[in-house]
């Protein structure tokens, strides 16, 4: 058994040599206010939803992105309204949220 309902990473990398990364786009700022807002809805803990940070995820080109586990679903998002709408969506009624999910994605 997972030790938490969902898990998700965000990719938070940002590369050095100019090449297009997800910090590029906010990431951190996306991040920040993912846990935030989980924390806030109280659905962070064991059991529940654990959002973490990650190194590249090697789809920066695809930025800003990330995964959540156990499903394997790829996220690309824009702002906070997006993000509001994975946690409503997913991590609170189990539904992905298609319309951000990245095409080669499992959905």
């Amino acid at each position: 058994m997972s030790q938490f309902q969902y898990h998700a990473f965000f990719c938070l990398n940002l590369r050095k040599n100019g090449e297009n990364s997800c910090e590029n786009h906010c990431a951190t700022d996306m991040f920040d206010y993912a846990k935030s807002e989980c924390k806030r809805l109280n659905l962070n803990g064991v059991g529940k939803v654990r959002v973490n940070r990650a190194g590249c995820l090697d789809r920066c080109d695809l930025g800003p992105v990330m995964v959540v586990y156990p499903e394997g679903i790829w996220y690309q998002f824009v702002d906070k309204e997006d993000i509001d709408e994975i946690i409503e969506s997913h991590f609170i009624n189990g539904k992905p949220v298609k319309r951000l999910i990245l095409s080669d994605s499992v959905a």
